[in-house]
């Protein structure tokens, strides 16, 4: 069953079609890539359903609750993570009081206790102690009491996605999570994207340029071209269509790439 759908969503700038009608779901414990050439709409489309932007008409539903009307913060609240771009990181604060903090946000209304001494300081500990076991899920329990301005892109990568999973994220989009990153960063957030691919729970959407880093980790791939949805299945089966080799990736059939179009 879908977790998260999507249905009809569509956006105009004007008389310019940028998403047109999508309707797709995704079910817990995948990850679909999303791949398309240069203004397909890919990231529109993120920008759709994390709410960065407001549908022209359709909706987007987070575990049958229309979240079509809800702000960015809202759909975070409500499950639906856009990592890397929604998430705010804190750099004058340490990698344990990012996450703490986030863990303290997801508690927010369900966890409140009477205003005294033992329950600050109780919670303080639950707190940190929540942290601490996420950073260790991310293995970043060596970076704790690291400042987040000093540490390297791919370490402030990796915590966005951890500040996630402490807002209790169940869909995680990823928008092209290796741009930037120097060789020896890349395989540690894929690494992470692999682990929270593997928690059944989870529902994994990316948008990835790299087709050697889309085999490797999507179970599906949906392609979108000038904003409509034009091919959906599984790798093998969609990156051998002579339709999306040809008109949507640039490439004859049969030749094989490391890259797709942005």
């Amino acid at each position: 069953m879908a977790l998260l759908s999507t249905t009809g969503l569509t956006i105009r700038f004007g008389g310019h079609v940028a998403v047109n009608a999508v309707t797709c779901q995704f079910a817990p414990g995948t990850l679909t890539a999303i791949v398309g050439p240069n203004g397909a709409g890919k990231t529109t489309y993120f920008n759709l359903i994390s709410g960065q932007l407001q549908a022209s008409s359709g909706s987007v539903t987070l575990d049958d609750v229309d979240l079509s009307n809800l702000s960015a913060s809202a759909r975070t609240r409500a499950g639906l993570g856009r990592a890397f771009q929604l998430t705010n990181l804190f750099p004058n604060l340490t990698v344990l009081e990012n996450v703490r903090l986030a863990v303290q946000a997801s508690r927010d209304g369900t966890h409140r206790r009477g205003l005294n001494l033992w329950s600050i300081w109780s919670d303080h500990r639950e707190l940190t102690d929540r942290a601490r076991e996420i950073l260790n899920d991310v293995a970043m329990q060596d970076r704790a009491d690291s400042v987040v301005a000093n540490l390297p892109h791919g370490d402030q990568r990796k915590l966005e996605v951890a500040m996630l999973m402490a807002l209790e994220a169940s869909v995680y989009m990823f928008d092209e999570p290796t741009a930037g990153m120097s060789a020896d960063e890349v395989p540690k957030v894929l690494d992470l994207i692999r682990k929270l691919r593997k928690d059944k729970r989870n529902t994994v959407l990316l948008v990835e340029h790299k087709m050697d880093v889309v085999r490797e980790l999507a179970d599906r791939i949906i392609v979108l071209h000038n904003g409509s949805l034009v091919a959906d299945g599984d790798p093998a089966t969609v990156i051998a269509s002579p339709i999306v080799q040809e008109a949507y990736l640039g490439m004859a059939p049969g030749v094989q790439t490391n890259g797709v179009g942005a």
